[in-house]
């Protein structure tokens, strides 16, 4: 399922994650951390992989198209469990 967010929204939410999340996602989904640090915006495609995150110019930074947002719910579950 493919979802739009603003890259301010998407960087937001990794800003949010508890410390240790990326690792714990880039476990769950066996993806390397720079992986998922990629599909929050980074761009560092030597030691991570493209994640299928499509970038528009835009407002708050461009809109940001999500092939998949498995690891964008997962996030925000890590979130939501910090706070609870």
């Amino acid at each position: 399922m493919e979802r739009k967010i603003t890259f301010n929204e998407l960087r937001k939410i990794k800003d949010s994650l508890p410390d240790g999340s990326i690792r714990k996602i880039a476990e769950e989904f066996d993806l390397t951390e720079e992986t998922v640090r990629n599909y929050f915006g980074g761009a560092n495609y030597t030691s991570g992989a493209a994640v299928g995150i499509h970038m528009e110019p835009g407002p708050n930074g461009g809109i940001v198209l999500l092939d998949d947002i498995a690891i964008l719910e997962r996030a925000k579950e890590l979130i939501h469990e910090e706070v609870v």
